[in-house]
């Protein structure tokens, strides 16, 4: 009987154990996947984290780019400001030398005496005399105005000389400055209109290849290669010594 007893003992002890064993088990199962899933939380929160990190350098290096980038902007224009300044004071330096070898003549001068053939004199108006100073001091000042940089005023104050003084001899390069104001302003049709009258009207001054030479700069800006050609090319049948000569060679190669 005792015997008995303690087999149905043993029996007991043996299935109060096992649900035991079930539980740690289980725990020990899920202790694990939450280590497997805060492994992978941590490595997915590194992933991120380096993600952030390379992102913000990116941003950074761009501004920094933009930056570089900004100050190259304001140096260049700076240097273009200066450059078309000192193309300017060069232009200007240039037309003053070039007035030293061409002197000023008087606008009108006294008409010819009538020949005595017994017939009374015909009365003939006389052309007002312009005053070479008062010229010289109106040419300045537009090319002062050129030279300022103001542009749309230069070009009004050189159209007024050239009408006010048609024949001074200051007029062909009132026109030739008038088509580079025009030239500045990007208005190539009138810029060409300037320099046409000076390349026909004055087709011996000075300004006269420089302004065909302008010419055919506008033509080639208005994509008219065609016209711009033949230009260049009259340049130097026209004027085969000069400088511009030499500059529409070059271009006619390209």
């Amino acid at each position: 009987m005792a015997g008995l007893l303690t087999r149905i003992g043993l029996c007991a002890a043996v299935l109060a154990a096992q649900p035991l064993q079930a539980g740690l088990f289980d725990d020990d199962e899920a202790r694990r996947q939450i280590k497997d899933l805060a492994i992978k939380t941590n490595e997915r929160l590194d992933t991120v984290a380096k993600g952030q990190i390379e992102l913000a350098n990116q941003i950074q290096a761009l501004r920094d780019e933009n930056s570089r980038l900004r100050g190259q902007v304001e140096t260049l224009t700076y240097e273009l400001d200066a450059a078309r300044k000192r193309q300017q004071d060069f232009y200007v330096d240039l037309d003053g030398r070039l007035r030293k070898l061409e002197p000023l003549s008087a606008a009108g001068s006294d008409p010819k005496p009538a020949a005595d053939d017994g017939k009374a004199p015909v009365d003939t108006p006389k052309k007002t005399a312009s005053d070479p100073a008062t010229e010289a001091r109106e040419y300045e000042a537009a090319l002062n105005l050129f030279r300022a940089n103001k542009l749309k005023e230069a070009a009004t104050a050189f159209e007024a000389f050239a009408r006010a003084h048609p024949e001074s001899s200051l007029t062909p390069n009132a026109y030739y400055w008038l088509g580079n104001a025009q030239y500045s302003q990007r208005d190539c049709k009138k810029a060409i209109d300037a320099h046409r009258v000076v390349a026909s009207k004055w087709p011996a001054n000075s300004r006269a290849p420089e302004a065909l030479l302008n010419i055919a700069t506008c033509q080639q800006e208005l994509a008219d290669a065609k016209g711009a050609k033949a230009t260049l090319e009259a340049i130097v049948a026209k004027y085969p010594d000069s400088a511009a000569a030499t500059t529409a060679k070059q271009r006619l190669k390209k």
